[in-house]
Protein backbone atom coordinates (compact mmCIF):
# COMPACT_ATOMS: atom_id res chain seq x y z
CA UNK A 1 0.00 0.00 0.00
CA UNK A 2 2.80 2.44 0.81
CA UNK A 3 4.38 1.64 -2.56
CA UNK A 4 1.18 2.61 -4.36
CA UNK A 5 1.04 5.81 -2.30
CA UNK A 6 4.57 6.66 -3.44
CA UNK A 7 3.49 5.92 -7.01
CA UNK A 8 0.45 8.16 -6.54
CA UNK A 9 2.60 11.05 -5.33
CA UNK A 10 5.13 10.50 -8.13
CA UNK A 11 2.48 10.41 -10.84
CA UNK A 12 0.79 13.39 -9.23
CA UNK A 13 3.97 15.46 -9.46
CA UNK A 14 4.43 14.31 -13.07
CA UNK A 15 0.85 15.22 -14.06
CA UNK A 16 0.97 18.53 -12.20
CA UNK A 17 4.08 19.64 -14.07
CA UNK A 18 2.75 18.34 -17.39
CA UNK A 19 -0.25 20.62 -16.86
CA UNK A 20 1.85 23.57 -15.74
CA UNK A 21 4.01 23.11 -18.85
CA UNK A 22 0.85 23.51 -20.98
CA UNK A 23 -0.45 26.56 -19.09
CA UNK A 24 -0.13 28.74 -22.21
CA UNK A 25 -2.80 26.58 -23.88
CA UNK A 26 -5.43 28.32 -21.76
CA UNK A 27 -5.02 31.50 -23.83
CA UNK A 28 -3.37 30.26 -27.02
CA UNK A 29 -4.60 27.10 -28.74
CA UNK A 30 -2.10 27.39 -31.60
CA UNK A 31 0.42 25.01 -30.00
CA UNK A 32 -2.10 22.18 -29.77
CA UNK A 33 -3.56 23.10 -33.17
CA UNK A 34 -0.10 22.79 -34.67
CA UNK A 35 0.39 19.37 -33.13
CA UNK A 36 -2.99 18.19 -34.40
CA UNK A 37 -2.10 19.36 -37.92
CA UNK A 38 1.29 17.60 -37.80
CA UNK A 39 -0.30 14.39 -36.56
CA UNK A 40 -3.09 14.57 -39.16
CA UNK A 41 -0.60 14.74 -42.03
CA UNK A 42 0.93 11.35 -41.18
CA UNK A 43 -1.97 9.68 -39.39
CA UNK A 44 -3.49 6.36 -40.44
CA UNK A 45 -7.19 6.49 -41.42
CA UNK A 46 -8.71 5.82 -37.98
CA UNK A 47 -6.56 8.43 -36.27
CA UNK A 48 -7.12 10.93 -39.09
CA UNK A 49 -10.88 10.45 -38.74
CA UNK A 50 -10.63 11.05 -34.98
CA UNK A 51 -8.53 14.18 -35.44
CA UNK A 52 -10.75 15.65 -38.17
CA UNK A 53 -14.11 14.80 -36.59
CA UNK A 54 -13.45 15.16 -32.85
CA UNK A 55 -10.09 16.60 -31.82
CA UNK A 56 -9.68 19.51 -34.25
CA UNK A 57 -13.30 20.74 -34.02
CA UNK A 58 -13.10 20.49 -30.21
CA UNK A 59 -9.74 22.24 -30.02
CA UNK A 60 -10.90 25.36 -28.11
CA UNK A 61 -12.43 23.17 -25.39
CA UNK A 62 -9.82 20.40 -25.33
CA UNK A 63 -6.85 22.76 -25.06
CA UNK A 64 -8.29 24.15 -21.86
CA UNK A 65 -9.64 20.90 -20.44
CA UNK A 66 -6.26 19.18 -20.82
CA UNK A 67 -4.47 21.86 -18.79
CA UNK A 68 -7.06 21.95 -16.02
CA UNK A 69 -7.43 18.15 -15.95
CA UNK A 70 -3.68 17.52 -15.75
CA UNK A 71 -3.21 20.05 -12.95
CA UNK A 72 -6.27 18.77 -11.05
CA UNK A 73 -5.11 15.17 -11.54
CA UNK A 74 -1.69 16.03 -10.20
CA UNK A 75 -3.05 17.74 -7.11
CA UNK A 76 -5.53 14.94 -6.40
CA UNK A 77 -2.90 12.21 -6.74
CA UNK A 78 -0.43 14.09 -4.55
CA UNK A 79 -3.06 14.60 -1.86
CA UNK A 80 -4.39 11.07 -2.19
CA UNK A 81 -7.89 12.26 -3.06
CA UNK A 82 -10.09 9.71 -4.88
CA UNK A 83 -6.99 8.06 -6.32
CA UNK A 84 -8.78 5.24 -8.16
CA UNK A 85 -11.26 7.54 -9.90
CA UNK A 86 -8.70 10.22 -10.72
CA UNK A 87 -6.19 7.68 -12.04
CA UNK A 88 -8.84 5.99 -14.21
CA UNK A 89 -9.91 9.31 -15.72
CA UNK A 90 -6.29 10.30 -16.27
CA UNK A 91 -5.60 6.92 -17.89
CA UNK A 92 -8.29 7.57 -20.50
CA UNK A 93 -7.16 11.17 -21.00
CA UNK A 94 -3.58 10.06 -21.68
CA UNK A 95 -4.79 7.14 -23.83
CA UNK A 96 -6.80 9.63 -25.89
CA UNK A 97 -3.74 11.83 -26.41
CA UNK A 98 -1.59 8.84 -27.35
CA UNK A 99 -4.21 7.63 -29.83
CA UNK A 100 -4.45 11.08 -31.44
CA UNK A 101 -0.67 11.24 -31.83
CA UNK A 102 -0.62 7.70 -33.31
CA UNK A 103 2.03 6.33 -30.98
CA UNK A 104 0.12 3.45 -29.38
CA UNK A 105 0.81 0.72 -31.92
CA UNK A 106 4.49 1.40 -32.49
CA UNK A 107 7.47 -0.37 -30.95
CA UNK A 108 8.88 2.97 -29.80
CA UNK A 109 5.85 3.34 -27.50
CA UNK A 110 7.27 0.57 -25.32
CA UNK A 111 10.54 2.46 -24.82
CA UNK A 112 9.05 5.96 -24.48
CA UNK A 113 8.92 7.26 -20.89
CA UNK A 114 5.56 8.91 -21.60
CA UNK A 115 4.09 5.65 -22.87
CA UNK A 116 4.01 2.40 -20.99
CA UNK A 117 5.39 3.69 -17.66
CA UNK A 118 2.72 6.41 -17.43
CA UNK A 119 -0.11 4.17 -18.64
CA UNK A 120 0.96 1.29 -16.40
CA UNK A 121 1.28 3.55 -13.37
CA UNK A 122 -2.14 5.12 -13.89
CA UNK A 123 -3.73 1.72 -14.48
CA UNK A 124 -2.09 0.30 -11.33
CA UNK A 125 -3.46 3.23 -9.32
CA UNK A 126 -6.91 2.87 -10.91
CA UNK A 127 -6.98 -0.80 -9.90
CA UNK A 128 -5.28 -0.76 -6.52
CA UNK A 129 -5.40 2.84 -5.34
CA UNK A 130 -8.23 2.51 -2.84
CA UNK A 131 -7.66 3.46 0.82
CA UNK A 132 -4.00 4.34 0.43
CA UNK A 133 -2.17 5.57 3.53
CA UNK A 134 -1.26 9.22 4.06
CA UNK A 135 -3.99 10.57 1.79
CA UNK A 136 -7.06 12.71 2.32
CA UNK A 137 -9.42 9.94 1.12
CA UNK A 138 -9.72 6.77 3.14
Amino acid sequence: MVGLRVLSISMGVFMLFMGIDKFDWLMDTSVLAGRFQEWREVAPPATRWYLERIAIPGLPVFSRIVVVAEIATGIALILGFRVRLVAALAFFMVLNFHFASDVLLHYSYLTNGYGLPVMGSLLALAIGGAKLPFGVSR
